[in-house]
């Protein structure tokens, strides 16, 4: 008796895996794996999540009104071509599933997230990989990639899992240099983690132009992670096919309410950024400072560092080192980098002691 078959093209996903939480032999480590904010949630978002308790026999509000709201008054934006997701995942998924079907193509670059591999796959687009610039965005590469065949492109910014960051400049050279008809997605995950200067001009184009969408998520800066909470801003008649295929009462009553606060927790935001700002730099300095045993840190604009172990010591024996010495990080030879691991930005403690890990493994 035949058993139902799936379609060809989902057996071809290799299923996300995400960062791990314990070791090994199962004990409980100092997690750096999945880029979670160090500092925690809101004080705020907190409460309101736990005030938000009391109605749980509700539905969410479907439309997440208050949220759209709160979002486009931080942004400057409308709140009506604001879409919402279980986390940003959600919206890229819905970008794919809108806009690529089978015949169709998806661009993204090389040491992409992988979450753009799977959106393609799952709705049977062929996924096309554009070579990478010393695992950097490489627009021209990009551009290079594009046919008749090309609806949507993928781009982080800055990128995950390398943290590299493609400046204003090369944003809207790539904008220029796409057919109208495909869709520029630009996932800026990690945005708030850059200084106001950084500012890279994808949410001005999807202000303006037809065929942008830029995706943001409240589970990096503002620790919101365990509520799966992501947004995305594009024309009326973008957010209008994403509304379509979007699951109802995607957010929950909890997470829209913590994520409003979050919001309004700005100093929570500044405070996390210059953290990140001072470790992250302190951090790649010890790596450089390691060079000399074949470490070498990709420069990063995000929450994390991508370390690559370029002499004696592999990553996959610096990965299994450090999770012996209490320490969980990223190893990620499925995305194309069975060298590096990428490593989260912790607390001092954190850094400290990780730094302290790394420099005994590799001098050992």
């Amino acid at each position: 008796m035949n058993a139902p078959a799936p379609k060809p093209w989902i057996m071809g996903i290799a299923p996300y895996v995400p960062g791990r939480s314990t070791t090994d032999g199962g004990a409980k480590a100092t997690k750096l794996s999945s880029n979670e904010n160090p500092l925690g949630t809101p004080p705020a978002a907190r409460a309101a999540f736990d005030a938000a308790h009391a109605s749980l026999e509700r539905y969410p509000d479907a439309s997440a009104a208050a949220l759209r709201e709160a979002i486009a008054a931080r942004y400057g934006l409308d709140p009506a071509r604001v879409i919402y997701g279980t986390g940003s995942d959600e919206v890229l998924h819905l970008a794919a599933g809108a806009f690529a079907g089978p015949g169709d193509e998806i661009i993204y670059v090389r040491y992409g997230f992988a979450v753009y591999d799977i959106a393609a796959r799952r709705v049977g687009a062929t996924p096309v990989i554009a070579p990478d610039k010393d695992y950097a965005t490489d627009v021209d590469a990009l551009l290079g990639c594009v046919t008749d065949k090309t609806r949507v492109v993928f781009v982080a910014n800055p990128n995950n899992p390398t943290g590299t960051f493609m400046p204003h400049s090369e944003v809207m050279r790539l904008h220029a240099g796409l057919p109208s008809d495909v869709l520029l997605v630009l996932d800026q995950a990690y945005a708030e983690y850059l200084d106001a200067s950084e500012e890279d001009g994808g949410m001005e184009l999807a202000i303006d132009a037809p065929n942008v969408l830029v995706t943001r998520t409240f589970s990096k800066i503002y620790g919101l992670a365990a509520e799966r909470i992501g947004w995305g801003y594009a024309s009326a008649a973008i957010i209008d096919a994403l509304h379509r295929i979007r699951a109802p009462f995607n957010v929950t009553t909890a997470g829209q309410h913590a994520a409003i606060a979050a919001l309004e927790s700005q100093d929570f935001v500044t405070a996390s950024r210059d953290h990140n700002a001072k470790w992250l730099r302190w951090f790649e300095d010890q790596v450089a400072s390691m060079g000399n045993a074949g470490l070498r840190a990709v420069p990063s604009r995000a929450n994390f560092s991508l370390v690559l172990f370029e002499g004696r010591v592999t990553a996959e024996q610096a990965y299994h080192a450090l999770m012996e010495r209490g320490y969980i990080v990223r190893w990620l030879p499925g995305q194309g980098l069975p060298h590096g691991l990428r490593i989260t930005i912790g607390t001092e403690e954190d850094m400290v002691g990780i730094t302290a890990a790394l420099r005994e493994i590799v001098s050992g």
